[in-house]
């Protein structure tokens, strides 16, 4: 039998720059089972990849090795302290300053 939880560790650890980093969490519910990532925010990128399609190959695999366990497998990744970069609005691209705009008016 595979274990689904050592399984994600070994694809992570494969793609990320620090794997001693990599932990996963495995809890068995009513819905199947449940697999939370926790890893440095430096390879959030790594692993959810461009446009998500890493992140969407591990979970196809994670499924797959469920299926063969009679299971369904679910994958949490944990998004750490700083993960993301600040977003900002359109409204502060805006120009505030409206006095060269009246210089340019006729």
């Amino acid at each position: 039998m595979v274990n689904d939880k050592e399984f994600l560790e070994y694809v992570v650890q494969a793609l990320v720059d620090h794997p001693e980093k990599v932990v996963a969490e495995r809890k068995v519910d009513e819905m199947g089972v449940l697999l939370t990532l926790n890893l440095d925010p430096a390879d959030m990128g790594y692993v959810i990849g461009r446009k998500g399609q890493n992140a969407k190959a591990i979970r196809t695999l994670l499924r797959l090795v469920g299926a063969r366990n009679n299971a369904h497998v679910n994958l949490k990744i944990n998004e750490p302290e700083g993960g993301r970069r600040p977003s900002f609005s359109r409204a502060e691209d805006e120009v505030t300053d409206t006095s060269a705009v009246d210089d340019l008016k006729i």
